[in-house]
């Protein structure tokens, strides 16, 4: 075949020249849409200097004017006569032609995945392509970059980075970073997968990232094939895990960055043994579970956010992430019951060589399944109590009116957001914004979780399907099953009405209110840099004979005035969840209004048996 090409190079390029490609570019209809989360591209390496000298041309051409659009050309032998032209156009998000560098594709694709997970996101970059094409050239340079950016301290805040580089082969994985040792790949009780016995470094400079990069090059499994003479025959996973130390209760932020094995085309393992075709066939079972996945994830993901799964009366797409090592460890990113946001780049790398024209092929049509055309979801009537309904400016005007007081400015929480959009931020990222303006986390937490808690009864109860936007929730201010939180309901009627004028808290402080008040400096039990708490129980002037504070004084029966300015409260205490409370009744102090500074709202799970603070 080689040679059949080699003397037909001159009417190839002629046939090349003469193409003129369709207007279409195939991208899909207008009444669906791609994931905005997964982004698909290629780049086409440049011709080498070998495949030159032995008279082979370029059969892949990246289309002018039209980004994102690859015109593949196969000569192709006909019955009588000369030979023809077989052309193919394949549709990817972009394009990277042979004169583009690594420092243009990181620019376009992984630098927005930077600040992503230094916010606390998931982000995963996947290299993919026929052996010989570029993937591990590419992504060296990639890393390379990435440590640039991840240590050149541009980016705001404090973090802890840490790598671990495993290897993948079959189902058999590696720690490159501990001399090729095995691990085990494992999910804990929790349902989070583990690298059972991988090391993980924690970085402090660029330097020692690429320290560690090429030290794991070293170790990875390689062979010869007839394109390649160091052909990776293993997935290489690169994992930056990055820690937030202001801010512990958030999740850890993750970057993947993973050089796929090469695909080999039939011809290229003709003359291997039966343990390269085993190989070859474990490759290509793991590319094929991988495509599910993206696939199955990047359908699932929009139902999730939008509600329209319900609607339809359907189920949510099969992920299958256990069916091979690879997207288990990978099961932040493709687990579908998971909250967590990802953004993916797929770039798939391609041999421009005419003589490998149908690998290329191979390549982008894997490329192009990954596209997954949705249909587009449905412009939902606005409703206050359905996130996912919300315009930027919706959204202010109700973190201006939910956030508590002072409230979060909405300018510095949403600056552009929409409703869906401020669901998707990472929670450290959700967090930080908040701390700007307010330095509170539990009240920022409480706020974050009482956005979400509205987005998930909206979504279990189908507002926008069988309600209209101005139809008013008024059964919902109070839980059918009674009071679950310290909120006075009739307080709350008041603040939803914006009929009445809010009373302050210290005029209208009831038994079962919850506050923050600042206790002695010589208070034994008070908690260092924590809210300190308390539950009303009742005036002083209230107070039966015998009784005795936490500290053991007897508390004297006040009357008039000066027994109404103080009350009789227990303790509430931090308990073992994470940020969560517990309400210590035995311990009893008396507090003055004086020293009470603001109200607070805690909400009780009956599942965890703790309280939960609210905004």
């Amino acid at each position: 075949m080689d040679q059949f090409l080699l003397d037909n190079v001159s009417q190839y390029q002629s046939l090349v020249s003469a193409f003129k490609p369709t207007t279409g570019t195939g991208q899909g209809k207008q009444d669906t849409t791609t994931n905005p989360d997964i982004v698909v591209s290629t780049r086409i390496r440049p011709v080498l200097a070998e495949e030159s000298s032995a008279g082979l041309v370029s059969g892949v051409f990246p289309r002018k004017g039209a980004n994102g659009v690859v015109d593949v050309h196969e000569l192709r032998k006909t019955v009588k006569g000369q030979p023809a032209l077989n052309s193919a156009t394949f549709d990817v998000d972009q394009a990277f032609g042979p004169e583009d560098s690594t420092e243009k594709v990181f620019e376009a694709l992984v630098q927005p995945l930077v600040p992503w997970v230094w916010s606390g996101g998931i982000g995963i970059m996947f290299a993919y392509g026929q052996t010989g094409s570029g993937k591990t050239f590419t992504v060296s340079g990639l890393e390379e970059l990435i440590a640039e950016a991840l240590m050149d301290g541009g980016l705001e805040g404090q973090r802890k980075v840490n790598v671990s580089i495993i290897e993948l082969a079959g189902n058999s994985a590696y720690d490159l970073l501990n001399s090729r040792k095995p691990i085990s790949i494992l999910e804990d009780s929790f349902g989070t997968t583990q690298l059972a016995g991988a090391l993980e470094h924690h970085i402090t400079s660029k330097a020692a990232l690429l320290a560690v990069i090429e030290e794991a090059a070293t170790f990875r499994r390689t062979a010869p094939t007839q394109k390649n003479d160091t052909s990776s025959r293993s997935h290489a996973i690169c994992r930056i895990r990055i820690e937030n130390p202001t801010i512990p209760s958030a999740e850890d932020g993750f970057l993947y960055v993973i050089d796929l094995a090469g695909s080999e085309a039939a011809r290229d393992v003709s003359a291997h043994g039966a343990d390269r075709m085993r190989e070859t066939r474990e490759i290509n079972t793991s590319l094929s579970v991988l495509k599910d996945c993206i696939r199955g994830r990047a359908a699932a993901d929009p139902l999730l956010f939008s509600g329209t799964t319900a609607a339809a009366g359907g189920k949510r797409p099969h992920v299958p992430f256990r069916q091979s090592a690879l997207t288990k460890v990978l099961k932040p990113v493709f687990d579908p019951a998971g909250l967590r946001s990802c953004r993916t780049v797929v770039l798939a790398c391609v041999n421009p060589c005419l003589a490998d024209v149908a690998a290329t092929k191979n390549t982008l049509r894997y490329a192009k399944l990954l596209r997954v055309a949705t249909p587009r979801a449905a412009q939902l009537e606005y409703h206050p109590a359905v996130p996912v309904t919300w315009s930027n400016e919706q959204a202010r005007r109700w973190i201006d009116k939910n956030s508590g007081n002072p409230p979060i400015p909405s300018a510095t929480l949403a600056p552009t957001e929409s409703g869906i959009q401020l669901l998707r931020l990472p929670a450290a990222e959700f967090l930080t914004r908040c701390l700007a303006s307010a330095p509170d986390p539990e009240r920022a937490a409480a706020f974050r979780s009482k956005l979400w808690q509205l987005h998930v009864d909206s979504q279990q109860r189908h507002w926008h399907h069988r309600q209209p936007a101005a139809a008013a929730v008024r059964n919902d201010r109070v839980p059918a099953d009674g009071q679950s939180s310290s909120r006075d309901p009739f307080q709350a009627e008041a603040e939803g009405d914006d009929k009445e004028e809010v009373v302050p808290f210290r005029k209208r402080i009831r038994p079962g209110m919850v506050v923050r008040w600042e206790p002695p400096a010589k208070f034994p039990m008070r908690l260092p840099g924590k809210q300190n708490m308390v539950v009303v129980l009742c005036p002083v002037s209230a107070v039966g004979a015998r009784v005795r504070d936490v500290l053991g004084k007897e508390v004297v029966r006040e009357a008039g005035e000066a027994g109404e300015g103080r009350y009789l409260c227990a303790m509430v205490l931090p308990s073992v969840a994470p940020e969560s409370y517990e309400l210590a009744l035995w311990r009893q102090v008396v507090v003055d209004v004086e020293a009470m500074e603001a109200e607070v709202l805690l909400e009780y799970d009956v599942a965890t048996r703790y309280y939960f603070m609210a905004v």
